[in-house]
């Protein structure tokens, strides 16, 4: 019975998986910094400050979660999040590509939307007051609320000036800015548990599922890596491939721990499923800021995956048309013949992807960017026609109730 339970599904909502993530990412560079600070270890900061903006992005794009409070999703907002994205994508990648526009961002992130939290909080009639008023767990929220806000502000006045404390002191800080935010996680989670009627209340607001919204991510990730792997691969670009590395990891992560789904199926998102994707992140966490450290072990991992998860896809398709269950002999709509022509044009893609890592100079690096740009065009295909299978669905759905 126990070991059942291990494996049923958990009911973590997307706010609450994405607060675990971003928390552990503060406790593991806070962690990293005190070798950092005596030299024992390099230090890559554009890879922090691009995966803290890629973190952002993600609320702002699954959620409409801003720095500054929730807004309605719209598609200003949700632009907004995919520029934020690609500013914390390339940051990653390209060392110093904008100078200091990411630190300004992440200060502007931390400092102004901190404070302005911290007073929607004190004055809001639905926060603060009804929150006392409630008592129990909500105390607890207004705990770590107030933590993670005041955390958050005395970030952004070393991320102003960085010679206000020492190394060793921002290390700590940082370290009760992660746990905070991880205490948070714990908070919503039983309070949603305990009141699922709020978590449904939240859930309306969000227009673009979880998955989809990994799909947009990915295909703009994919899409920026690809064009930036052309000018570096002709020498006129610096790149940190281990950045590349961890922002891959950190996007398999939030995959399997926010829907189950892993470089090589979906599973039901279960403990082990969970803390394997926490696995990933703390190892994406690591190669994002400290430079070359996992390189070879990452490069391995993320190129076996993508081959196996390829060629798995390609498989069960193969063995669904063996056995007759595609279309059974009836004409197929268009449409999921479209769906699946992009699903194995993806996974041939894929193959390809990860067989160019295993395999040294396999192909010119300039090809292996043409791939990865393909692959994101037509992962933003793919978003298109299950926007259209939605649609179809939808007008559907009435015809059946008749």
């Amino acid at each position: 019975m126990k070991l059942t339970k291990v494996f049923s599904e958990s009911e973590l909502s997307l706010e609450v998986v994405i607060l675990m993530i971003a928390g552990l990412i503060l406790l593991i560079t806070g962690m990293l910094l005190f070798p950092v600070a005596t030299g024992g270890l390099p230090y890559y900061e554009n890879g922090l400050y691009g995966l803290l903006l890629v973190m952002f992005s993600l609320q702002i794009i699954s959620m409409g979660k801003t720095p500054f409070g929730d807004l309605k999703r719209s598609k200003l907002v949700v632009a907004a999040g995919i520029i934020i994205g690609g500013i914390g994508t390339i940051t990653c990648f390209i060392p110093d590509a904008f100078n200091d526009i990411p630190r300004l961002l992440l200060f502007l992130f931390f400092g102004p939307g901190g404070a302005f939290l911290l007073v929607q909080m004190v004055l809001s009639k639905d926060k603060l007051r009804a929150w006392s008023e409630y008592g129990g767990i909500f105390r607890h929220l207004i705990a770590g609320c107030t933590v993670a806000y005041v955390s958050s502000i005395l970030i952004s006045i070393l991320l102003w000036n960085q010679s206000l404390l020492s190394v060793q002191m921002t290390a700590i800080l940082v370290l009760i800015y992660g746990a905070a935010i991880v205490y948070l996680s714990f908070v919503l989670r039983k309070i949603y548990s305990t009141y699922p009627q709020e978590q449904k209340r939240k859930d309306k607001e969000v227009e673009l599922p979880m998955d989809r919204a990994m799909i947009l991510f990915t295909s703009v990730f994919m899409i920026i890596l690809g064009v930036l792997l052309i000018p570096v691969n002709l020498g006129l670009l610096p790149f940190s491939g281990s950045a590349q590395l961890g922002l891959l990891m950190m996007i398999f992560a939030i995959q399997m721990i926010a829907s189950g789904s892993t470089p090589i199926g979906v599973f039901p998102r279960s403990l082990p499923v969970i803390l394997i994707g926490l696995v990933f992140a703390a190892l994406g966490t690591v190669s994002c800021i400290i430079p070359e450290i996992l390189v070879y072990p990452l490069t391995l991992l993320v190129g076996v995956l993508n081959i196996l998860g390829g060629a798995i896809s390609i498989g069960k398709f193969l063995g669904r048309q063996a056995s007759g269950t595609v279309g059974g002999g009836s004409k197929i709509p268009g449409i999921l013949v479209k769906l699946t022509v992009a699903q194995l044009t993806l996974n041939v893609l894929a193959i390809t992807f990860g067989l160019s890592m295993l395999i040294s100079h396999l192909l010119p690096g300039l090809v292996i960017g043409v791939v990865l740009a393909a692959n994101g065009a037509v992962l933003l295909y793919l978003l298109h026609v299950l926007f259209v299978i939605d649609r179809i669905q939808k007008e559907v759905e009435p015809g059946k109730s008749t």
